[in-house]
């Protein structure tokens, strides 16, 4: 299908309090003939160490990242800034925007966009960012909260949450800074592909790399 990249994320791993199934992901990368980013219990240096050894590419932090900031630093001063990637998780709330941790359900008081900039500071190579309102909506990506954070920021910024149709993704590389999309709803509950989706924006003179 042509998917330039996987996300796998354990959504309940740090609100249940477990560690990354370190196991099943070396299974999953056994089988993942494509970059993989892994994330989801990440507590610790040694959990970054144990998913790369076991076959992730990147690693997603998400909440430790909030809660220890110097976990970023250490892990990009250990492994590089291109294998530590940042999600932030973000809701809108009236006229401004809050930072979520712990799988969108414990409200931070942080603006997205400085704990982008503080996260590139520290040595994140990647920041994937998450509207939690558009999330599984299939209703289009929130374009004014990823403008606002990639254009902070000068490292990639994947948007996510909301992808609906392949001009949902058209709409918000365009009009923000974002350097590539994700999508997960779209392509479980609708007929439309990756495969298609990349012909789709090459078609509109984005850069697409398509076999």
């Amino acid at each position: 299908r042509e998917v330039d990249e996987l996300v796998f994320l354990d959504i309940t791993a740090t609100h249940n309090g477990r560690s990354p199934d370190f196991v099943q992901i070396e299974e999953l990368a056994a089988e993942c003939f494509m970059p993989m980013s892994v994330g989801g219990g990440v507590k610790n240096i040694e959990d970054i160490r144990e998913l790369l050894k076991v076959g992730a590419d990147k690693v997603v932090i998400n909440t430790a990242a909030i809660d220890n900031p110097g976990l970023i630093k250490q892990g990009a001063e250990k492994f590089g800034v291109q294998c530590i990637v940042v999600s932030i998780d973000v809701k809108r709330e009236n006229d401004r925007w809050q930072v979520y941790s712990h799988c969108g359900n414990k409200p931070t008081g942080l603006n997205p966009v400085e704990h982008a900039k503080n996260m590139e500071s520290m040595g994140a190579g990647e920041i994937i960012l998450t509207s939690i309102d558009q999330d599984g909506t299939m209703q289009g990506y929130d374009v004014e909260l990823t403008q606002a954070v990639a254009a902070s920021v000068n490292i990639p910024v994947v948007a996510s949450g909301g992808a609906g149709s392949y001009a949902d993704m058209e709409e918000v590389l365009n009009k923000s800074h974002a350097a590539s999309v994700a999508a997960s709803s779209i392509f479980h509950y609708t007929e439309q592909t990756p495969k298609e989706a990349k012909a789709y924006l090459k078609e509109k003179g984005f850069r697409i790399r398509l076999q």
